[in-house]
């Protein structure tokens, strides 16, 4: 997942709202979202090639998202990173309770966010402690939380204006299919070559081998429903099948 915006107690009827990219090699085996099978209040997807999840929403409001630190030549850790939002989804710790237990050293960096129904607490093996967040906007990409790297202030900005629509997810999507590749002037440089810094740089990356696999739009609203919209895409930005799943009536 490289890209995620959450609104935290900002929308009266929505507490909760969350758009995301999952950004990941075309090759590597999921699940599309969906109720897990062993768990069928969870709802989000699987990664079958180590077993843990990149967002995940439950009946009950829990929620959590993952992002990789970019850092090129460090070392893998010992553990995958899907697995902490995995566990906490399948758990009944608080947020703040389950992001301060984790051992940092055994994952390679992370950004993880965690909502309990109560507090919402961004977690990452990168800052020194996991941090408890005030109603608001937020948005992470493969950096710490907030870092204005062009995307994620563009993003976060169409985000708030598309919070003003719901229940009309359109704005959402619109933001997550931004194709704009910023110029060279506005990149970070995170290690990676420039064409790729390039690439990266769009809010929704499209190339043969890797790219935005899934664009997703999930929400908790004031009485306890929750839903999940899920679209994906092949190499290149191919539209694919899509999932919707809801307690809404």
């Amino acid at each position: 997942m490289c890209l995620i915006v959450v609104g935290w107690r900002v929308h009266p009827d929505y507490p909760l709202v969350v758009a995301a990219n999952r950004d990941e090699f075309y090759a590597r085996p999921s699940v599309d979202a969906g109720r897990w099978p062993e768990a069928p209040r969870i709802i989000g997807g699987i990664d079958r090639e180590a077993g843990g999840t990149w967002l995940g929403i439950a009946e009950n409001g829990r929620f959590a998202a993952v992002t990789n630190v970019r850092e090129p030549g460090v070392p893998q850790g010992e553990r995958s990173r899907g697995h902490l939002p995995r566990d906490f989804l399948l758990g009944d710790e608080t947020a703040e309770s389950f992001g301060g237990r984790i051992d940092g050293s055994l994952y390679s960096g992370f950004n993880l966010l965690l909502g309990d129904g109560q507090t919402l607490v961004y977690c990452s093996n990168r800052t020194a402690t996991p941090t408890r967040l005030e109603p608001g906007v937020y948005g992470l990409s493969n950096h710490r939380l907030d870092t204005p790297w062009p995307k994620l202030v563009k993003a976060r900005q169409r985000f708030a204006a598309a919070l003003e629509q719901l229940p009309d997810e359109t704005a959402f999507f619109a933001l997550l299919a931004d194709q704009a590749i910023e110029a060279d002037d506005k990149l970070p440089q995170t290690g990676v070559p420039l064409a790729w810094e390039r690439r990266l740089s769009a809010v929704f990356v499209q190339s043969e081998n890797y790219g935005t696999r899934a664009s997703t739009l999930a929400w908790q609203r004031r009485d306890g429903a929750v839903r999940l919209h899920e679209r994906r895409f092949g190499p290149y930005g191919q539209p694919l099948q899509s999932s919707l799943i809801s307690t809404a009536e």
